[in-house]
């Protein structure tokens, strides 16, 4: 069968969206003549534009605000064929019901799929050892998609291409002589951190000559990352505050590398196809074996055990016993291949 128009609904983190973004390349191939629709949260919409195959950004928070009957006649509307409950919510489950969307998926583990949904996959995602992206994928089976997916295919289906030119002034910092590595500290609680120590060690040791470092972070993180690395070395580019989500990707487009905690900068530079350094806690469910970012220079590091220490504090010493010497080297090993 083929369909016109299909609801991809993922309605939380901005990492969580460039994960769901490979479904809309995947479906493009399994249809190449349907329209792609992205219900997602207003604050993600930069990301879902930059990805190719998506032909329209829908944003939940401004349905929502309607009601629910309003918002079922809006979604009518788009007169989709399929909708795909990525992120399951149930009142987008009852509103997608209600605007009599044909074919609704949603996965069988969430109780109100059974009456909201026409389709359901066993699928659950806290007891599964897959990653997150292809748990996304599997949504599609019933529709065509393969059983299972490598990350090494995921990533040619992000489309992450339509990204806007960088404004000058951040152009200018570029360093073309230099790998340009942006650092990204914290995670607004989303995951374990590396500590700032770590991160102190690792820009002492990162050859000046051969690297250019900026750092970012969102307006609540800005006076301890000053106080923590900033205070240390002025040479370092303070961006904290400074990009909006567009100008972000713009400028992870231009640089060659990111490091960070399982953050959406760091999915960012993936899909971008950029360095990227993922540093991880191997805790279920915050492993990099759900959460690494995907990429074609995308890899991550973590301690090759078990624990669960950190499950009700903020700090993990796992994470922490990572050391600045072993990522040092794996940027070294990578900037080689920049001729630096």
């Amino acid at each position: 069968m083929q369909y016109q128009k299909i609801i991809i609904s993922r309605t939380d983190g901005i990492g969580d969206v460039i994960l769901a973004l490979p479904m809309a390349g995947l479906l493009k191939e399994l249809f190449p003549e349907c329209e792609i629709i992205f219900l997602a949260k207003s604050y993600t919409k930069a990301v879902v534009e930059t990805c190719k195959h998506i032909d329209l950004f829908v944003a939940w928070d401004e349905l929502e605000k309607l009601g629910e009957e309003r918002a079922a006649e809006e979604l009518n509307k788009l007169q989709a064929d399929v909708i795909i409950h990525v992120f399951p919510r149930k009142s987008i489950a009852e509103i997608a019901k209600k605007a009599q969307i044909p074919l609704r998926i949603g996965t069988s583990s969430r109780y109100y799929h059974w009456g909201t949904c026409n389709r359901l996959v066993s699928l659950s995602r806290r007891r599964s050892t897959a990653h997150e992206a292809q748990l996304n994928l599997k949504l599609l089976i019933s529709l065509g998609a393969k059983k299972k997916y490598e990350w090494s295919e995921i990533a040619q289906y992000y489309g992450f291409s339509k990204v806007k030119p960088l404004p000058n002034p951040y152009l200018q910092l570029i360093d073309k002589d230099k790998f340009n590595l942006l650092i990204h500290p914290c995670s607004k609680g989303s995951a374990r951190e590396w500590g700032f120590r770590n991160y102190r060690k690792l820009l002492e040791i990162l050859p000046k000559d051969q690297f250019k470092i900026f750092i970012s972070g969102t307006a609540a993180e800005e006076l301890i990352l000053k106080n923590e690395i900033l205070h240390y070395f002025p040479e370092v580019i303070d961006l904290t505050c400074k990009l909006t989500l567009e100008e972000l990707i713009s400028f992870l487009a231009n640089i060659d590398g990111v490091f960070a905690a399982s953050t959406g900068p760091l999915h960012l530079g993936a899909a971008l196809g950029k360095y990227a350094w993922g540093v991880y806690a191997p805790m279920r469910p915050i492993h990099p074996g759900r959460w690494a970012p995907i990429g074609t220079h995308a890899s991550f590091f973590v301690k090759d055990k078990y624990c669960s220490k950190c499950r009700k504090s903020k700090r993990c010493e796992c994470i922490e016993s990572i050391t600045p010497e072993e990522v040092k080297m794996k940027i070294m090993d990578s900037i080689k291949q920049k001729n630096i």
